[in-house]
């Protein structure tokens, strides 16, 4: 496995796996990797003959109180799991190398990045699509993997490539979870004991809306007011949203329908966690 730091390095390897006519596939990450991420490998390694990843902590996605200085990393680490997973290169630049000093071109993707997440976030899409953009143009891969945790990115970014005609296929792959159901996040290192235990409120809310869509349930004033309910016997969980939008533009439904999504945010003590659901794609995996 090669690391690339820069983009001269990297375009050099892209230039020869092209010229040889393989197909590549890339994995972009912020780093300090767990088994949801290994997941994204693992299916670009299976799919496609050269696989990418980024790692990267993109500073245009963090606001100004957000925890892009405390972010965790750990290099050496992703490294080893990324080479385990058949990673072929990684591209890890410093962020002068990506954004220059007087650097003001942004790719900001209307409508979809108002909602959810992007309330309380509203540049952090921004940065998601610009830095996403460079890393199309940079290694023009077959095929690009985002894990669907990160549910309104997956929207996001499918909606970017569609709109601005990107030659690249969008994968969208399963949430990985802990045995007991938290979804994996690099964030989750943040919790103490206490506030591990008490994010599990996140899963079992999560499960709580399955069993209600499964059971016929559609109106989603009735299914947002049941998970609302579950999260409040967690003390700890201080609640951002539950919402239920559309899988594509991700606007509020009134009744949904297949294929829409059902998501939230949740604070445990100051740890912001996201989890999700599509109706009808009840794909639950533990770790």
């Amino acid at each position: 496995m090669k690391v690339a730091v820069n983009e001269q390095q990297l375009r050099a390897e892209i230039k020869k796996w092209k010229e040889e006519g393989l197909t590549i596939g890339l994995c972009p990450t912020m780093g300090f990797l767990h088994e949801g991420h290994a997941s994204l490998m693992e299916a670009s390694a299976a799919s496609c003959d050269r696989t990418v990843a980024s790692v990267f902590v993109n500073p245009t996605q963090f606001g100004p109180n957000e925890d892009l200085e405390s972010y965790p990393r750990d290099f050496e680490a992703d490294c080893r799991l990324l080479e385990s997973k058949g990673v072929d290169l990684v591209f890890h630049p410093e962020p002068s190398d990506m954004y220059e000093d007087d650097f003001c071109t942004y790719v900001d993707v209307d409508v979809l990045s108002k909602t959810l997440c992007g309330e309380s976030r509203p540049i952090h899409f921004r940065g998601v699509c610009t830095v996403i953009t460079k890393f199309l143009n940079l290694v023009k891969p077959d095929r690009i993997f985002f894990g669907k945790k990160d549910a309104q990115q997956l929207a996001v970014v499918r909606r970017m490539v569609r709109d601005l005609n990107f030659d690249v296929e969008v994968v969208g792959c399963p949430i990985v979870r802990e045995p007991d159901g938290l979804a994996k996040s690099s964030r989750n290192t943040y919790l103490n004991d206490k506030e591990r235990q008490a994010a599990l409120i996140l899963y079992k809310s999560i499960c709580l809306g399955i069993e209600l869509v499964e059971a016929g349930e559609r109106n989603s004033e009735v299914l947002k007011a049941g998970m609302l309910d579950k999260l409040a016997e967690e003390p700890m969980a201080d609640v951002e949203y539950v919402e239920v939008v559309d899988g594509s533009s991700m606007q509020p439904v009134e009744t949904f329908k297949e294929g829409d999504l059902v998501a939230m945010a949740v604070r445990i003590g100051t740890t912001r966690l996201i989890d999700n659901f599509t109706a009808g794609e009840n794909d639950i995996k533990a770790g």
